[in-house]
């Protein structure tokens, strides 16, 4: 019962609980200023969040800043690319259309957009680790030339003389002053929100009276616990580490992974693994996004692997699957897609007027 009064709100389209008894006064003291302290939900069996908010207190002003700024196609130097551009709700926060990141002027990156979901269990970001700050994780979109492509001085310029931020700061932080702290932080409050872990997976591990996998389901989940989970742990579907899983390597990205980090040999095509939630939502795949279905990735596996001094030892050798197993792999993936996470209107797109 107590697992199933957690996801009361998230019944019904959200996984925040906000906190209508009392009001609590902003640490900044300036004379009466008052938030919404917001309650996250967090998923029952999960591990506890890297980040926990004690440094940057959750609110409803805080959380429909950071809403408001990702969002804004405004803040990119042409004015066409927003954060949600790119990380696209229905993909799962990820980018469907695209095998590679692109922004401004129509320049292309050299990586597929990454999903944002389950961000605060995480202690570093990117494919490559590159960052290693949640709060500090929006400063290279905003500012990479092929991404928004904007100067970060002159981007707050641009967001203090705009009435709409001045007074949306202010709600949030106490003054109409606009800096890359609180902007960072209110970012982070929303991207935080973005929690996934109310799958139809979850509820049959839960026990949810009726919640059931399919026999298919069922072979499906074995397999995955034989041949996906020892990378792909329960229940984020991922250890966060960083490997190298055969993929040849491609010349004209010349992309090293996380060798590109931490100068060492020894991270030579290693990226970071991908969680399985939300997999058949979030497409393309892999950190090129060379495939687009997820067909082609269990085929890539079954016999694409190449082996190479940095390749993983668990999938050196390929991971055999039978065209039955594949079919029952899918169904099994399919109970991963959280439908709450996807159709949340508290994370949904949001009217920018010019």
């Amino acid at each position: 019962m107590r697992h199933k009064a957690l996801y009361i709100a998230a019944a019904f389209g959200t996984l925040l609980m906000f906190a209508h008894a009392c009001k609590k006064e902003n640490r900044g003291g300036t004379g009466g200023f008052r938030t919404d302290p917001v309650t996250l939900s967090l998923p029952p069996g999960f591990p506890e969040p890297v980040y926990n908010f004690s440094g940057n207190p959750l609110t409803k002003q805080g959380v429909a800043l950071g809403r408001f700024i990702f969002y804004d196609y405004r803040l990119s130097k042409d004015s066409t690319v927003s954060c949600g551009f790119c990380h696209q709700q229905f993909a799962a926060f990820g980018h469907f259309d695209h095998a590679l990141s692109h922004g401004v002027g129509g320049q292309q990156g050299t990586r597929s957009v990454p999903t944002l979901f389950n961000m605060i269990w995480q202690k570093e970001f990117m494919w490559d680790g590159g960052v290693n700050n949640l709060e500090i994780q929006p400063l290279t979109p905003l500012t990479d030339h092929k991404e928004m492509g904007v100067d970060l001085q002159q981007l707050l310029k641009k967001m203090q003389g705009d009435p709409k931020y001045r007074q949306q700061f202010s709600a949030a932080f106490g003054t109409e002053e606009v800096t890359s702290e609180r902007m960072f932080k209110a970012i982070t409050q929303f991207v935080g929100t973005m929690i996934s872990g109310n799958s139809r997976y979850d509820s049959i591990i839960r026990k949810v009276p009726g919640a059931a996998f399919s026999p298919d389901e069922a072979v499906g989940y074995t397999l995955y616990q034989q041949k996906c989970a020892a990378c792909h742990k329960e229940p984020l579907f991922t250890d966060l580490s960083y490997r190298s899983n055969g993929l040849p390597y491609l010349p004209a990205l010349n992309d090293v992974g996380r060798m590109k980090i931490t100068s060492n040999t020894a991270d030579y095509l290693k990226f970071k693994v991908p969680s399985l939630r939300n997999i058949l939502k979030s497409s393309p795949y892999m950190h090129d996004g060379r495939f687009f279905d997820i067909y082609q990735v269990f085929d890539f596996y079954d016999h694409g692997v190449k082996d190479t001094i940095t390749t993983d030892a668990l999938v050196r050798k390929g991971v055999s699957l039978t065209d039955q197993q594949k079919r029952q792999l899918y169904l099994f993936l399919n109970t991963l897609t959280d439908y709450t996470l996807i159709n949340n209107k508290d994370l949904s797109e949001i009217l920018i007027e010019p």
